[in-house]
Protein backbone atom coordinates (compact mmCIF):
# COMPACT_ATOMS: atom_id res chain seq x y z
CA UNK A 1 0.00 0.00 0.00
CA UNK A 2 1.38 3.14 -0.82
CA UNK A 3 0.38 6.79 0.92
CA UNK A 4 -0.24 9.64 -1.41
CA UNK A 5 0.27 13.24 0.22
CA UNK A 6 -1.22 16.21 -1.54
CA UNK A 7 0.27 19.09 0.62
CA UNK A 8 2.62 19.54 3.38
CA UNK A 9 0.94 20.80 6.38
CA UNK A 10 0.56 25.13 5.92
CA UNK A 11 1.88 27.29 8.67
CA UNK A 12 -2.23 28.05 9.41
CA UNK A 13 -2.61 24.82 11.15
CA UNK A 14 -2.09 23.76 14.42
CA UNK A 15 -1.15 20.36 14.12
CA UNK A 16 1.95 18.21 15.17
CA UNK A 17 3.17 16.61 12.24
CA UNK A 18 4.11 13.75 13.83
CA UNK A 19 0.61 12.63 15.30
CA UNK A 20 -1.04 13.47 11.84
CA UNK A 21 1.50 11.01 10.33
CA UNK A 22 0.35 8.20 13.21
CA UNK A 23 -3.10 8.38 11.23
CA UNK A 24 -1.58 6.72 8.59
CA UNK A 25 0.71 4.06 9.76
CA UNK A 26 -3.12 3.48 12.42
CA UNK A 27 -5.07 2.93 9.47
CA UNK A 28 -2.61 0.53 7.29
CA UNK A 29 -2.06 -1.35 10.29
CA UNK A 30 -5.34 -1.81 11.60
CA UNK A 31 -7.92 -1.72 8.34
CA UNK A 32 -5.81 -2.25 5.51
CA UNK A 33 -3.25 -4.84 5.78
CA UNK A 34 -6.04 -6.63 8.17
CA UNK A 35 -7.85 -6.35 5.15
CA UNK A 36 -10.90 -5.02 6.84
CA UNK A 37 -11.00 -2.23 4.15
CA UNK A 38 -10.14 -2.57 0.41
CA UNK A 39 -9.23 1.36 0.98
CA UNK A 40 -8.74 4.29 2.86
CA UNK A 41 -8.49 8.00 2.00
CA UNK A 42 -8.47 10.83 4.34
CA UNK A 43 -8.56 14.57 4.05
CA UNK A 44 -7.65 16.84 7.41
CA UNK A 45 -8.27 20.80 6.83
CA UNK A 46 -7.99 23.51 9.25
CA UNK A 47 -9.55 27.47 8.16
CA UNK A 48 -10.27 25.69 5.23
CA UNK A 49 -6.63 24.94 4.48
CA UNK A 50 -5.42 20.81 4.22
CA UNK A 51 -3.16 19.57 6.46
CA UNK A 52 -2.88 15.77 5.59
CA UNK A 53 -4.57 14.27 2.81
CA UNK A 54 -3.15 10.67 2.22
CA UNK A 55 -4.75 7.65 -0.14
CA UNK A 56 -3.85 4.00 0.70
CA UNK A 57 -5.16 1.06 -0.76
CA UNK A 58 -6.66 -0.17 -4.27
CA UNK A 59 -9.37 1.25 -6.62
CA UNK A 60 -10.07 -1.32 -8.06
CA UNK A 61 -9.27 -5.26 -7.77
CA UNK A 62 -5.79 -5.79 -9.43
CA UNK A 63 -5.91 -2.08 -10.10
CA UNK A 64 -3.66 0.96 -9.31
CA UNK A 65 -3.94 3.03 -5.81
CA UNK A 66 -6.65 5.27 -5.10
CA UNK A 67 -6.10 9.08 -5.50
CA UNK A 68 -6.90 12.52 -5.62
CA UNK A 69 -9.19 11.92 -8.54
CA UNK A 70 -11.04 8.85 -7.20
CA UNK A 71 -14.27 8.64 -7.19
CA UNK A 72 -16.65 7.44 -4.14
CA UNK A 73 -20.14 6.49 -3.10
CA UNK A 74 -20.95 9.43 -0.66
CA UNK A 75 -24.43 7.82 0.01
CA UNK A 76 -26.16 9.54 3.23
CA UNK A 77 -23.21 12.16 3.44
CA UNK A 78 -25.43 13.35 0.29
CA UNK A 79 -28.00 14.47 2.74
CA UNK A 80 -26.43 17.81 4.29
CA UNK A 81 -26.31 18.49 0.52
CA UNK A 82 -30.37 18.38 -0.11
CA UNK A 83 -30.60 20.17 3.33
CA UNK A 84 -28.65 23.10 2.17
CA UNK A 85 -30.94 23.06 -0.93
CA UNK A 86 -34.14 23.53 1.14
CA UNK A 87 -32.31 25.94 2.95
CA UNK A 88 -31.92 28.23 0.09
CA UNK A 89 -35.31 28.00 -1.12
CA UNK A 90 -36.19 29.10 2.83
CA UNK A 91 -33.79 32.19 2.15
CA UNK A 92 -36.30 32.97 -1.03
CA UNK A 93 -38.82 32.71 1.27
CA UNK A 94 -40.67 30.10 -1.21
CA UNK A 95 -40.98 27.82 1.83
CA UNK A 96 -40.53 27.24 6.03
CA UNK A 97 -39.20 24.97 8.19
CA UNK A 98 -42.91 24.69 9.73
CA UNK A 99 -44.91 24.73 6.22
CA UNK A 100 -46.73 21.22 6.65
CA UNK A 101 -45.08 19.06 4.30
CA UNK A 102 -48.64 17.79 2.58
CA UNK A 103 -48.89 21.96 1.11
CA UNK A 104 -45.86 21.02 -1.14
CA UNK A 105 -46.89 17.06 -1.40
CA UNK A 106 -50.45 17.15 -1.37
CA UNK A 107 -49.67 12.76 -1.32
CA UNK A 108 -49.16 13.30 2.40
CA UNK A 109 -52.55 15.36 3.29
CA UNK A 110 -54.16 12.10 4.66
CA UNK A 111 -51.21 10.40 5.79
CA UNK A 112 -51.80 8.46 9.22
CA UNK A 113 -50.08 6.86 12.23
CA UNK A 114 -49.63 2.97 12.41
CA UNK A 115 -52.30 2.05 14.47
CA UNK A 116 -52.53 -2.50 13.78
CA UNK A 117 -52.36 -4.56 11.12
CA UNK A 118 -49.60 -5.51 8.12
CA UNK A 119 -47.94 -8.67 6.97
CA UNK A 120 -50.50 -9.78 4.97
CA UNK A 121 -53.24 -7.42 7.31
CA UNK A 122 -54.48 -4.41 6.07
CA UNK A 123 -53.01 -1.36 7.90
CA UNK A 124 -54.83 0.50 10.71
CA UNK A 125 -54.44 4.24 11.50
CA UNK A 126 -54.88 7.11 13.85
CA UNK A 127 -54.69 10.62 12.97
CA UNK A 128 -51.42 12.38 13.23
CA UNK A 129 -51.25 14.49 16.67
CA UNK A 130 -49.19 17.35 14.55
CA UNK A 131 -49.01 17.48 10.57
CA UNK A 132 -45.43 16.22 9.16
CA UNK A 133 -43.60 19.60 8.56
CA UNK A 134 -40.51 20.02 6.77
CA UNK A 135 -38.11 20.70 9.71
CA UNK A 136 -39.20 17.21 10.67
CA UNK A 137 -38.24 15.40 7.54
CA UNK A 138 -34.72 17.49 8.16
CA UNK A 139 -34.52 15.94 11.54
CA UNK A 140 -35.57 13.16 10.50
CA UNK A 141 -38.42 13.30 13.44
CA UNK A 142 -41.42 12.83 10.22
CA UNK A 143 -42.22 8.83 11.38
CA UNK A 144 -40.90 7.53 7.92
CA UNK A 145 -38.65 4.94 7.85
CA UNK A 146 -36.13 3.15 5.92
CA UNK A 147 -36.73 -0.59 4.74
CA UNK A 148 -33.48 -1.66 5.59
CA UNK A 149 -34.20 -1.32 9.28
CA UNK A 150 -36.38 -4.82 9.71
CA UNK A 151 -37.86 -3.60 12.56
CA UNK A 152 -42.23 -3.42 11.27
CA UNK A 153 -44.49 -4.19 9.84
CA UNK A 154 -44.08 -0.89 8.32
CA UNK A 155 -40.26 -0.92 6.70
CA UNK A 156 -41.54 -4.95 5.57
CA UNK A 157 -43.92 -2.84 3.52
CA UNK A 158 -41.34 -0.17 2.37
CA UNK A 159 -39.38 -3.59 1.02
CA UNK A 160 -41.97 -5.44 -0.25
CA UNK A 161 -42.69 -2.24 -2.39
CA UNK A 162 -39.58 -1.79 -3.45
CA UNK A 163 -40.05 1.86 -3.36
CA UNK A 164 -36.70 2.71 -2.17
CA UNK A 165 -35.19 1.18 -5.17
CA UNK A 166 -33.41 3.88 -7.59
CA UNK A 167 -33.74 1.70 -10.50
CA UNK A 168 -36.91 0.15 -10.06
CA UNK A 169 -40.38 1.27 -11.56
CA UNK A 170 -40.51 4.50 -9.04
CA UNK A 171 -39.71 8.09 -10.14
CA UNK A 172 -39.87 10.61 -7.06
CA UNK A 173 -43.20 11.36 -8.05
CA UNK A 174 -44.36 7.69 -7.71
CA UNK A 175 -41.93 7.26 -4.35
CA UNK A 176 -43.96 9.94 -2.98
CA UNK A 177 -47.07 8.44 -3.95
CA UNK A 178 -46.31 5.30 -2.30
CA UNK A 179 -45.11 6.64 0.90
CA UNK A 180 -48.24 8.83 1.30
CA UNK A 181 -50.32 5.62 1.44
CA UNK A 182 -48.36 3.78 3.91
CA UNK A 183 -48.55 4.51 7.75
CA UNK A 184 -45.81 6.71 9.80
CA UNK A 185 -44.65 4.88 12.56
CA UNK A 186 -44.98 7.43 15.26
CA UNK A 187 -46.78 10.97 15.38
CA UNK A 188 -44.29 13.39 13.44
CA UNK A 189 -42.03 15.31 15.99
CA UNK A 190 -42.80 12.70 18.79
CA UNK A 191 -39.54 10.51 18.31
CA UNK A 192 -36.56 10.28 16.19
CA UNK A 193 -36.13 7.47 13.41
CA UNK A 194 -33.33 7.23 10.34
CA UNK A 195 -35.45 7.62 7.41
CA UNK A 196 -35.95 8.49 3.81
CA UNK A 197 -37.06 11.55 5.18
CA UNK A 198 -34.20 13.33 3.18
CA UNK A 199 -35.50 11.72 -0.24
CA UNK A 200 -38.68 13.56 0.30
CA UNK A 201 -37.44 16.47 0.88
CA UNK A 202 -35.33 16.28 -2.20
CA UNK A 203 -38.81 15.60 -3.79
CA UNK A 204 -39.80 18.95 -2.20
CA UNK A 205 -37.05 20.79 -3.77
CA UNK A 206 -38.06 19.41 -7.01
CA UNK A 207 -41.59 20.96 -6.37
CA UNK A 208 -40.92 24.26 -4.81
CA UNK A 209 -38.26 24.81 -6.98
CA UNK A 210 -39.53 23.74 -10.27
CA UNK A 211 -36.14 21.80 -10.98
CA UNK A 212 -34.80 18.37 -11.29
CA UNK A 213 -32.94 17.75 -7.84
CA UNK A 214 -29.40 16.64 -10.29
CA UNK A 215 -30.23 20.40 -11.99
CA UNK A 216 -30.65 22.02 -9.18
CA UNK A 217 -27.76 21.05 -7.14
CA UNK A 218 -25.80 21.14 -10.21
CA UNK A 219 -26.23 24.84 -10.79
CA UNK A 220 -27.24 26.66 -7.53
CA UNK A 221 -24.41 24.29 -5.44
CA UNK A 222 -22.05 22.18 -7.23
CA UNK A 223 -20.63 24.57 -9.69
CA UNK A 224 -20.91 27.78 -7.93
CA UNK A 225 -18.29 26.10 -5.34
CA UNK A 226 -16.41 23.73 -8.09
CA UNK A 227 -17.79 20.46 -7.23
CA UNK A 228 -17.38 19.16 -10.67
CA UNK A 229 -16.79 15.41 -9.50
CA UNK A 230 -20.30 15.12 -7.46
CA UNK A 231 -23.11 14.45 -9.50
CA UNK A 232 -25.87 11.46 -9.59
CA UNK A 233 -24.34 9.09 -12.04
CA UNK A 234 -20.87 9.00 -13.14
CA UNK A 235 -20.37 10.10 -16.86
CA UNK A 236 -18.67 8.30 -19.03
CA UNK A 237 -15.37 10.22 -19.05
CA UNK A 238 -14.59 9.87 -15.54
CA UNK A 239 -16.00 6.71 -15.05
CA UNK A 240 -12.61 4.44 -14.52
CA UNK A 241 -12.00 6.81 -11.46
CA UNK A 242 -15.23 5.02 -9.57
CA UNK A 243 -13.42 2.86 -7.24
CA UNK A 244 -15.10 -0.92 -6.48
CA UNK A 245 -17.25 -1.02 -3.37
CA UNK A 246 -17.79 -3.92 -1.12
CA UNK A 247 -20.30 -5.58 1.33
CA UNK A 248 -19.26 -7.56 4.16
CA UNK A 249 -21.20 -10.91 4.06
CA UNK A 250 -22.13 -13.00 6.80
CA UNK A 251 -19.58 -16.11 6.38
CA UNK A 252 -18.09 -14.75 3.77
CA UNK A 253 -16.19 -11.58 5.02
CA UNK A 254 -15.86 -9.06 2.31
CA UNK A 255 -17.41 -9.59 -1.35
CA UNK A 256 -18.03 -7.33 -4.48
CA UNK A 257 -21.06 -5.19 -4.51
CA UNK A 258 -20.62 -2.74 -7.14
CA UNK A 259 -17.95 -3.18 -9.33
CA UNK A 260 -16.40 0.40 -10.64
CA UNK A 261 -16.37 -0.29 -13.97
CA UNK A 262 -20.23 -1.79 -14.35
CA UNK A 263 -21.22 0.37 -11.38
CA UNK A 264 -25.15 1.31 -11.04
CA UNK A 265 -23.50 4.53 -10.74
CA UNK A 266 -22.85 4.93 -14.23
CA UNK A 267 -26.31 4.96 -15.54
CA UNK A 268 -29.19 7.92 -14.47
CA UNK A 269 -30.97 6.46 -11.59
CA UNK A 270 -35.43 6.62 -12.29
CA UNK A 271 -35.36 7.30 -8.63
CA UNK A 272 -33.30 10.02 -7.49
CA UNK A 273 -32.10 10.15 -4.03
CA UNK A 274 -31.71 13.01 -2.26
CA UNK A 275 -30.80 11.27 0.91
CA UNK A 276 -28.07 8.80 -0.76
CA UNK A 277 -27.47 9.03 -4.19
CA UNK A 278 -24.19 11.23 -4.72
CA UNK A 279 -21.05 9.99 -6.28
CA UNK A 280 -18.14 12.33 -5.23
CA UNK A 281 -14.23 12.91 -4.39
CA UNK A 282 -12.46 13.92 -0.93
CA UNK A 283 -11.46 17.12 -2.67
CA UNK A 284 -14.88 18.31 -3.88
CA UNK A 285 -16.48 16.91 -0.25
CA UNK A 286 -13.83 19.36 1.47
CA UNK A 287 -14.89 22.34 -1.00
CA UNK A 288 -18.50 21.60 0.41
CA UNK A 289 -17.31 21.79 4.10
CA UNK A 290 -15.10 24.77 3.96
CA UNK A 291 -18.24 26.30 2.59
CA UNK A 292 -20.32 25.34 5.91
CA UNK A 293 -17.06 26.40 7.89
CA UNK A 294 -17.03 29.76 6.10
CA UNK A 295 -20.58 30.37 6.94
CA UNK A 296 -22.37 29.78 3.28
CA UNK A 297 -19.43 30.93 1.20
CA UNK A 298 -16.53 29.91 -0.74
CA UNK A 299 -14.11 31.74 -2.96
CA UNK A 300 -16.94 34.55 -3.39
CA UNK A 301 -19.90 32.53 -4.26
CA UNK A 302 -22.54 32.33 -1.36
CA UNK A 303 -24.83 29.56 -1.20
CA UNK A 304 -26.55 30.29 2.14
CA UNK A 305 -26.47 33.04 4.69
CA UNK A 306 -24.14 32.19 7.94
CA UNK A 307 -27.51 32.85 10.06
CA UNK A 308 -28.61 30.16 7.67
CA UNK A 309 -25.85 27.65 8.98
CA UNK A 310 -25.91 28.58 12.54
CA UNK A 311 -29.56 27.50 12.72
CA UNK A 312 -28.95 24.01 11.04
CA UNK A 313 -25.81 22.96 13.38
CA UNK A 314 -28.29 23.78 16.24
CA UNK A 315 -29.66 20.37 17.97
CA UNK A 316 -33.44 20.48 16.52
CA UNK A 317 -34.32 17.24 18.79
CA UNK A 318 -37.42 17.93 20.65
CA UNK A 319 -36.70 19.12 24.28
CA UNK A 320 -33.31 19.12 23.23
CA UNK A 321 -33.12 15.32 23.79
CA UNK A 322 -29.78 13.32 21.73
CA UNK A 323 -30.07 10.09 19.56
CA UNK A 324 -29.67 8.00 22.62
CA UNK A 325 -32.79 8.69 24.01
CA UNK A 326 -35.26 9.87 21.48
CA UNK A 327 -34.31 7.28 18.86
CA UNK A 328 -36.61 4.39 17.90
CA UNK A 329 -34.15 2.45 15.74
CA UNK A 330 -30.80 2.91 14.93
CA UNK A 331 -28.36 4.97 15.81
CA UNK A 332 -29.76 5.06 19.48
CA UNK A 333 -26.76 2.99 20.75
CA UNK A 334 -24.84 4.79 23.63
CA UNK A 335 -22.02 6.00 21.59
CA UNK A 336 -24.90 8.30 20.55
CA UNK A 337 -25.33 10.39 23.92
CA UNK A 338 -24.58 13.69 24.21
CA UNK A 339 -25.32 13.70 20.04
CA UNK A 340 -28.29 15.80 19.25
CA UNK A 341 -29.73 16.31 15.34
CA UNK A 342 -29.46 19.55 13.62
CA UNK A 343 -31.47 20.37 9.84
CA UNK A 344 -29.52 17.92 7.97
CA UNK A 345 -26.46 16.94 10.86
CA UNK A 346 -26.33 15.27 13.49
CA UNK A 347 -24.64 18.21 16.28
CA UNK A 348 -22.25 17.29 19.48
CA UNK A 349 -24.26 18.99 22.55
CA UNK A 350 -22.36 17.25 25.25
CA UNK A 351 -18.34 15.84 24.66
CA UNK A 352 -18.22 14.54 27.75
CA UNK A 353 -21.49 11.98 27.01
CA UNK A 354 -19.59 11.31 23.51
CA UNK A 355 -16.59 9.61 25.22
CA UNK A 356 -14.24 10.92 22.73
CA UNK A 357 -12.34 14.23 22.05
CA UNK A 358 -14.53 16.94 20.19
CA UNK A 359 -16.16 20.36 20.61
CA UNK A 360 -19.84 21.32 21.33
CA UNK A 361 -21.50 22.52 18.13
CA UNK A 362 -19.38 20.20 15.93
CA UNK A 363 -21.51 18.71 13.21
CA UNK A 364 -21.36 15.27 10.85
CA UNK A 365 -22.57 12.61 9.10
CA UNK A 366 -21.07 9.43 7.31
CA UNK A 367 -22.43 7.40 4.47
CA UNK A 368 -23.48 3.18 4.77
CA UNK A 369 -20.12 2.59 2.81
CA UNK A 370 -18.22 3.98 5.77
CA UNK A 371 -17.64 7.40 4.15
CA UNK A 372 -17.52 9.75 6.70
CA UNK A 373 -17.18 13.62 7.64
CA UNK A 374 -17.12 16.26 10.17
CA UNK A 375 -17.07 19.96 10.68
CA UNK A 376 -15.91 21.77 13.85
CA UNK A 377 -16.58 25.59 14.39
CA UNK A 378 -14.60 25.88 17.28
CA UNK A 379 -11.15 24.35 15.56
CA UNK A 380 -12.16 25.77 12.54
CA UNK A 381 -11.31 21.70 11.53
CA UNK A 382 -12.93 19.83 9.04
CA UNK A 383 -12.38 16.29 8.25
CA UNK A 384 -13.31 13.74 4.89
CA UNK A 385 -13.38 10.27 4.97
CA UNK A 386 -12.96 8.23 2.12
CA UNK A 387 -14.08 4.18 1.47
CA UNK A 388 -16.38 1.56 0.10
CA UNK A 389 -17.55 -1.46 2.75
CA UNK A 390 -20.66 -1.45 4.21
CA UNK A 391 -22.20 -1.61 6.71
CA UNK A 392 -21.03 1.43 8.02
CA UNK A 393 -21.43 0.05 11.77
CA UNK A 394 -19.84 -3.08 11.71
CA UNK A 395 -15.71 -1.32 12.78
CA UNK A 396 -15.89 1.88 15.40
CA UNK A 397 -13.23 3.62 12.40
CA UNK A 398 -15.32 7.09 12.52
CA UNK A 399 -14.84 7.64 16.27
CA UNK A 400 -11.07 5.71 16.12
CA UNK A 401 -10.03 8.71 13.33
CA UNK A 402 -11.58 11.52 15.32
CA UNK A 403 -9.73 10.97 18.57
CA UNK A 404 -6.39 10.07 16.11
CA UNK A 405 -7.15 13.88 14.88
CA UNK A 406 -8.32 15.88 18.35
CA UNK A 407 -4.44 14.28 19.83
CA UNK A 408 -2.86 16.15 16.67
CA UNK A 409 -4.29 19.46 17.54
CA UNK A 410 -1.63 21.76 19.41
Amino acid sequence: METMMLDTMPSATRFDAGRLARIDAFLKDRYLDSGKLPNAQILIAQGGEIAHFSSLGAAREGGGAIDEGSLFRIASMTKPITSIAFMMLVEEGKVALDTPVHHVLPEFKDIGVYNGGGAGVPFQTKPTGEPMRMIDLLRHTSGLTYSFQNRSNIDAAYREGRIENWHGGLDVDGFVAALGRLPLEFSPGTAWNYSVSTDVLGAVVERVSGLTLPDFFATRIFTPLGMHDTFFHVPADKIDRLTDCYTLAPGKGRVLYDRGEASAWSKPPRLVSGGGGLVSTALDYHRFCTMLLNGGALEGARVVGRKTIELMTMNHLPGGADLSTLSKSLFSEAANAGTGFGLGFAVNIDVARSMIPGSVGEYYWGGMFSTAFFVDPVERLHMVFMTQVSPSNVYPIRRELKTLIYSALT
